[in-house]
Order: structure tokens, then C-alpha cells, then sequence
């Protein structure tokens, strides 16, 4: 899915892209505009600058105004996520997250397998500045109480929220940004708001509202900031559950609080943290010729080296991609491309195992039949490790069967497909 607009402070046209990513993947943004397309993730360490907006930094690459996009996702319980993006800030759209949100929704949010990696305040945690505050305290779950004015004191709103998905899209996701009329000119002398406008953004001259149509709530300015802070607070690099109490929040405090947060969460030890139980064994590992005994296939067109684990319903397994292959020659000459139909093969071949395994190999073969939903996410070079991991979905004794597929690379995901296949005699032509 992809969206395309102008940066609030850069005025520059970007287009941003958005990709599922394998479990445990976490949040990426891949700057495809620059040499060798360098990326970044949301974190404290990475916070340039806060002026108005939250940046992303490492070396000689940023990412400026990520906040409400990184508020889309937090807010509606993403974790693993890669974000393309062409220009050096996200467009700013209508001034709100409404769109991103919309956006994700489209693409369709999916429940991955693995437990959600969450950090759970043990104590209170509060910072100030002068008349500023941010205070949290432990809570089951995310609510955020909020107090926003202007410098002067003026346009105070008050609002407190429990933050799901749900509330999150429909109370928060469309708070608009907004400026006081009399900082414009201050804020564009500092190279600031280049490509803002009244369609962007609520201006507030005195007590009179300008922008290109009404309010959406009666404390939308609030509201906003409360989308703001659930964007910054991604920073931490795991979802946050606390109370977070607010007096006159902005991005500068925000990174300050989450900074402490992060000092909370390092202070946390093995001996304070709940002893896990140990999980019994529950995969078994297959090296190639363990593999050549299950399925038929061979050179050139066995396409996986090693299975990691496997059980009854899932496989993991590796293909290696060497510049070796037979058919990079001609795929393409002077830009080896490893083939989608292989990935989809290779995805069969471990479904295959799976199945096989399964039931016992005795006079069995498995044909693959048909593939849907089949999407390709990410280009597979030589040198390349492909991870190809397959979910048995359902199936109809021991004869046929449906698998979901996954194919990445790095934790980048390269394809996906939704595979059908039979088991039949090995005497069949």
C-alpha cells in the first residue's frame, strides 16, 4: 500500500510505502532515495531533532516528522512493520494520523504467532519541564490523561482515554496538528512548516479557528497531542503499558520521558524479572540428506539446504542463494534476480516435507496443485539467505492439504502464497 503527498516541513513531494514483516521484525524505515537505501528504526538513541516534530537520525541519514505515522501504528497494535519512504519525511497529509490509519486498515492488520513482547511499568516514572510534566504509572494496558494549553495559557483542553485500536482509530487517529497564528512566521524564518497549509493544519488566530473545515472534536488540539505522545513513545522499541499522565506535553518532553522509561526498563534484572519455564523440545532439525529421503527432487531444482525446525503444522527451512544457480545466466544477465516461481517452488517443496513427515514417505509423493494470494515483497540477489516458513492451514485426511508460505530475507519478507498439494502414490507419471 502506498500514499503519496507533501513533507509539513521539508514542502517536498514523498511517496511511503508500507510492507508486512515477519514476526519479530519490529518497525523499519527503509530510505530507498538515497545509495544503498539505508534504514532506520524508531528509537531513543536514534532522536534527532525535536523542534515540531519528532526526527529520526543516524549519521548522514534522517528522517524527519515520523510521529504521526509511528502513532498509526502503535495506536492500532502493529509491531512488525517496513515503511519505504523516497524523501527524507513522511507527507503530512490532512495534519493527522487519520490516513496512515486508513491505510493500515486497507493493507490489512494480520495476528502473528508469537507472544507480544510488551513492557509493563513497575514503578512510577515522572519528568518535568518548568510548567511541563509527564508522569506513568503502572496500569494493565495503555491509557493516557492529558492537559494541553499554549504558551499563554490559552485553549486548555483536558481529555483522559483508554487506548485500543478501536478508540485509537476513532478518537485520536484524526486530531489534526495545529499552530498559533502568530508562530507562523517565526517557524518558516527557522526552515519550518514549508509545506504546510490551512488543508494541513488547524491555525488558531486568537480565539478564531482557521483551516479548510470545522473542528473534528470540540478538544481536538488534545486530542492531538495525545497522538503525538503515542507516536513518540514507540521510541522505546516495545509497547508500553502504563498510565501516562500529561500537563502541556511536546516532543522535546516526550523524548525525555521515554528516555527514562528506557532507564526503567535497563534497570530491570533477570532476578526481578517471572521465571519462564523452559518449553520442551518440540521441533526436529533435517539436514540435506534427510531432506532427499522425504521429497524427490534434486540438482538443479532442490531449492531447500537445511530445515531448522518442523513439526505436524509448521516448518522453517533455509534455502542459500549462491551466484552459482544455473538460471541467474539468464535471469538476468548483468543483474541476477533469483525467480518468484522458485520462491513459490521452494515454499512447496518445504510444505511437501511437512506433509510427508507427517503422514510417513512410504510410496507417497506430494504434488503441488495450485498457489493463490501470492505477492512479492522484496528482490532475492545471490549471497542471499532465504528463510521459508510454512503453516499447514487445513487439510482432508491424508491426501490433500493447504499451507500458508512465507519467504524472507533478513527479516524482510520476499513473498508470501497460500499453497494447495496431494499426496499421491509415487507410481503415478
Amino acid at each position: 500500500m502506498a500514499v503519496r503527498g507533501r513533507g509539513l516541513h521539508s514542502g517536498q513531494e514523498v511517496t511511503v510505502r508500507i510492507y508486512p514483516a515477519a514476526e519479530n521484525f519490529g518497525i523499519c524505515f527503509r530510505r530507498t532515495d538515497l545509495l544503498g537505501q539505508p534504514e532506520l528504526r524508531p528509537d531513543i538513541e536514534t532522536v534527532g531533532d525535536l523542534v515540531r516534530c519528532t526526527t529520526l537520525s543516524k549519521g548522514d541519514v534522517r528522517i524527519n516528522t515520523v510521529e504521526h505515522l509511528l502513532s498509526a501504528i502503535s495506536g492500532l497494535g502493529i509491531d512488525n512493520i517496513l515503511v519505504e519512504i523516497d524523501g527524507g519525511e513522511p507527507p503530512v497529509l490532512d495534519g493527522s494520523a487519520r490516513e496512515f490509519a486508513n491505510l493500515l486498515q486497507q493493507a490489512g492488520i494480520v495476528e502473528q504467532e508469537a507472544n507480544r513482547a510488551v513492557f509493563a511499568l513497575p514503578k512510577p516514572v515522572c519528568v518535568s519541564e518548568g510548567n511541563r510534566t509527564i508522569l506513568a504509572v503502572p496500569y494493565d494496558g495503555l491509557k493516557v490523561t492529558c492537559t494541553s494549553a499554549d504558551d499563554r495559557g490559552a485553549h486548555a483542553q483536558h481529555l483522559s482515554l483508554e487506548i485500543t485500536p478501536e478508540t485509537y482509530f476513532a478518537e485520536i487517529a484524526p486530531a489534526r496538528t495545529f499552530v498559533l497564528y502568530e508562530d507562523i512566521e517565526r517557524l518558516l524564518k527557522m526552515g519550518k512548516i514549508q509545506g504546510g497549509s490551512l488543508d494541513s493544519a488547524v491555525v488558531i488566530k486568537e480565539n478564531q479557528i482557521l483551516s479548510q473545515e470545522p473542528l473534528r472534536f470540540r478538544d481536538e488540539f488534545v486530542r492531538h497531542k495525545m497522538l503525538d505522545i503515542i507516536g513518540d513513545i514507540t521510541l522505546l522499541g516495545k509497547p508500553l503499558h502504563a498510565h501516562i499522565i500529561a500537563v502541556r506535553p511536546g516532543h522535546a518532553l516526550n523524548a525525555r520521558f521515554v528516555k527514562a522509561v528506557r532507564d526503567c526498563m535497563l534497570e530491570q534484572t533477570p532476578s526481578t524479572a517471572p521465571i519462564k519455564k523452559a518449553a520442551e523440545p518440540a521441533t526436529v532439525a533435517l539436514n540435506i540428506r534427510q531432506i532427499t529421503n522425504l521429497i524427490p527432487h534434486r540438482y538443479p531444482f532442490l531449492l531447500i539446504d537445511r530445515v531448522l525446525e518442523v513439526d505436524d503444522d509448521h516448518l522453517v527451512a533455509i534455502k542459500n542463494v549462491t551466484i552459482n544457480e544455473p538460471y541467474f545466466a539468464g535471469h538476468f544477465p548483468g543483474r541476477p534476480v533469483f525467480p518468484g516461481v522458485l520462491q513459490i517452488e521452494a515454499m512447496a517443496q518445504a510444505a511437501g516435507v511437512m506433509m510427508l513427515r507427517r503422514v510417513g514417505t512410504a510410496g507417497k509423493l506430494a504434488f503441488f496443485m495450485s498457489c493463490d494470494r501470492v505477492k512479492f515483497r522484496r528482490i532475492v540477489e545471490p549471497g542471499d539467505q532465504l528463510r521459508i516458513g510454512v503453516k499447514l492451514l487445513r487439510h482432508r485426511g491424508e491426501k490433500i492439504a493447504v499451507a500458508s508460505g512465507i519467504c524472507t530475507v533478513d527479516g524482510q519478507v520476499a513473498s508470501t502464497a497460500e499453497l494447495m498439494f496431494t499426496l499421491v502414490a509415487d507410481s503415478v507419471d
